[in-house]
């Protein structure tokens, strides 16, 4: 048995999933894998538009998209315990 590990990668998200979030693996033309995780705003031209939780739109060709599947929705942001006020009496 080898020790080299391979992975299976799989895209797994269609057009039908605009609206949904996704993670998507692209290969960048150094060669470099990157992820991109958002919502899937719309998927036309070739070209899949993300919105990442920060606001940003990116856009990937799906030509370097290389897996991808849909993933639950974000969790809600953490509160911060309150402190309580001090009691200078």
């Amino acid at each position: 048995m080898s020790g080299r590990f391979t992975a299976r990668l799989v895209v797994s998200v269609t057009a039908a999933d605009v609206g949904q979030r996704v993670s998507l693996r692209r290969r960048l033309p150094t060669g470099e894998y990157s992820d991109v995780v958002g919502v899937l705003e719309s998927w036309s031209g070739g070209t899949l538009q993300i919105r990442r939780r920060t606001g940003e739109l990116v856009e990937v060709p799906e030509a370097i998209v290389v897996a991808g599947k849909v993933v639950p929705p974000a969790p809600p942001p953490r509160r911060r315990p309150r402190r309580e006020p001090d009691d200078d009496s």
